[in-house]
């Protein structure tokens, strides 16, 4: 939970020295993600949102991993061509995150629904937030879910604003987890700030869905503590100082560090030195990823069929037209010399 919330400090500022473009950090919500991955299988599909980076550090994915991605470089696994928070992961059973809001709900779905045919004992794991179960998506998702009784847990993040829309204009109801039962699903509300608590639920979760293959729907309640992106001004819509006093309070590492050292596992001297480890360690990464190239403009033709076709071929050779007609010496900056040779040899 720690080098997750020291890679968000540093991924933060970065963006705000307009190194990386976009950010999301997981301040308040990371024992909901670390408790609920380590519940899980590695085997386990999950399909994410947008916070959940925790789970994928959990399972491995490598600090330059994150940072290469955050950078859209050369070496990184989407190449520059999707936002930089959206990671992905086969090797880790982790599908690759879409912005559209709800939208993985229903695959997630899809997926318990094969593996249910296939008739393996995995199941799905899909995290949202209780924005996205104000679309039509989550609706459709728990209906089939119920109804064809398949292995997944949706695991609802609640942190009580839809981006900047308080939970008091989403919903009347008693939450997220009530509506469970309404579907015909188990349903469970736990502390999100407890990492055992969420652990414990996401287990037993896990057990109904690949003993009993039924769904079980998981509200974790939590607080997002800082901003839902680095394009979002939470003073907005609430106040500092009410922010503050839920740092003080509830922040679910504080809360795990006073467990630890209450039992004789932890202290400030540890404390202090894993924090200036991970801090250096991060910064190390970054400026290592810094100076991987970045990828070159031709990627957005590439890795869609095993060979170019002949249309983005054709679209590929237009675009460079267009550079090369207009001059556009922002735009040529960002070309490898292979393209730039393209473009004078046309």
């Amino acid at each position: 939970m720690t080098m997750l919330q020291t890679m968000d400090k540093i991924l933060f500022q970065s963006q705000r020295q307009e190194r990386i473009s976009f950010y999301m950090t997981n301040h308040g919500e990371e024992a909901t993600q670390i408790g609920s991955a380590a519940a899980l299988d590695p085997t386990d599909l999950v399909y994410a949102q947008y916070r959940e980076a925790g789970i994928l550090l959990y399972r491995g994915y490598e600090l330059h991993q994150f940072i290469d991605q955050c950078l859209g470089n050369a070496r990184g696994s989407c190449k520059g061509i999707q936002m930089p928070i959206h990671y992905g992961s086969k090797d880790l059973n982790y599908v690759t995150i879409s912005s559209t809001v709800a939208t993985q709900m229903p695959q997630a779905v899809g997926s318990a629904y094969a593996y249910k045919r296939a008739g393996n004992r995995k199941c799905v794991a899909c995290y949202f937030g209780d924005g996205a179960t104000s679309e039509g998506d989550a609706h459709a998702a728990f209906n089939f879910a119920a109804t064809l009784e398949v292995p997944v847990i949706f695991i609802c993040r609640n942190n009580g604003y839809a981006i900047s829309t308080p939970s008091k204009d989403q919903y009347h109801s008693d939450g997220i987890a009530s509506r469970g039962y309404g579907y015909g699903m188990m349903a469970i509300r736990v502390d999100g700030h407890d990492l055992f608590a969420v652990y414990n639920a996401t287990r037993a979760a896990r057990q109904v869905a690949i003993n009993e293959m039924k769904p079980v729907l998981i509200e974790a309640m939590v607080d997002r503590f800082g901003p839902h992106s680095t394009s979002d001004d939470s003073s907005a819509y609430r106040s500092e100082e009410k922010l503050q006093t839920w740092v003080k309070k509830i922040d679910p590492i504080e809360r795990f560090r006073r467990y630890m050292c209450a039992l004789g596992c932890w202290n400030n001297e540890k404390e202090e030195k894993w924090r200036r480890e991970a801090t250096e360690l991060v910064k190390r990464e970054l400026e290592r990823c810094e100076q991987v190239k970045r990828a070159p403009i031709t990627t957005m033709f590439e890795n869609v069929f095993e060979k170019m076709e002949p249309h983005l071929q054709r679209q590929m050779n237009e675009l460079m037209k267009h550079v090369q007609q207009n001059h556009d010496a922002s735009f040529l900056a960002l070309l490898s010399k292979y393209e730039q040779t393209l473009i004078s040899n046309k």
